[in-house]
């Protein structure tokens, strides 16, 4: 009889034994499933495909890009008509920094905002507090003076200005260009700036920007705006 009462206990010992039920399981997880489900999450889209440039690494990018983007080709949309310009191939950073800032739109809604008489239209700024923002997006940078290649101020060269900034390195700014309208040309011009382009259709719209009436700082006194620049074959 002890025997038996010995086994009874036994049994019922182990039949209530506290063992997880299902839901309790599954609500484990483990933890390489975490670390999976993190590397996974996708970029936000906040983050942009760009660097943001500097004088420490814009050489090198565009470097890298003007191999990868032979474009050279635009078309410049005024409110007095279109200028196409064809960029030269050897002045590879200008060039390359051009369609650079063409594919990522920096130069619609920009002017032409300082015009000299029988001289220059110079575009590519503007007062518009959304092109200030759309330049720190892009970065703060110089190119170094190209002017070796044999290119002249000629009559509707395109060059590029010195930063406003001093420096006697001539070092241009990025976002602004200017176009030779003086009949004759500026070749007095050529070992200060960078010629990297040439209006190859519309010097007539060119010679209208030029005479349009400008204040005592060479400001057109109604805004001249680039509408658009993009790519053409």
């Amino acid at each position: 009889m002890r025997l038996i009462c010995a086994f009874c206990w036994l049994f019922m010992f182990y039949s209530c034994e506290d063992k997880p039920t299902p839901k309790q399981t599954n609500s484990i997880v483990p933890k390489d499933t975490i670390v999976k489900k993190v590397k996974e999450v996708p970029k936000t889209e906040t983050e942009s495909e760009y660097p943001l440039l500097t004088d420490n690494n814009a050489m090198e990018y565009f470097l890298e890009y003007e191999k990868e983007h032979k474009e050279n080709k635009v078309r410049i949309t005024t409110d007095f008509g279109i200028i196409d310009i064809q960029l030269y191939d050897k002045t590879k950073f200008h060039r390359a920094n051009f369609i650079y800032l063409t594919k990522r739109k920096y130069f619609d809604g920009t002017q032409f905002y300082r015009v000299v008489k029988n001289f220059v239209i110079q575009g590519g700024s503007s007062d518009d507090y959304n092109i200030a923002k759309r330049r720190r997006k892009i970065g703060k940078y110089l190119l170094p003076p190209d002017t070796k290649r044999g290119y002249t101020h000629k009559r509707g060269a395109v060059s590029m200005p010195s930063s406003e900034i001093e420096n006697a390195y001539k070092l241009a700014s990025p976002f602004q260009f200017f176009i030779i309208n003086r009949i004759g040309g500026a070749d007095y011009l050529d070992e200060d700036y960078t010629v990297f382009g040439e209006v190859i259709r519309g010097m007539d719209v060119v010679d209208k920007i030029n005479a349009v009436d400008t204040d005592e700082g060479d400001w057109p006194l109604h805004n001249v705006y680039i509408r658009k620049v993009e790519i053409i074959k």
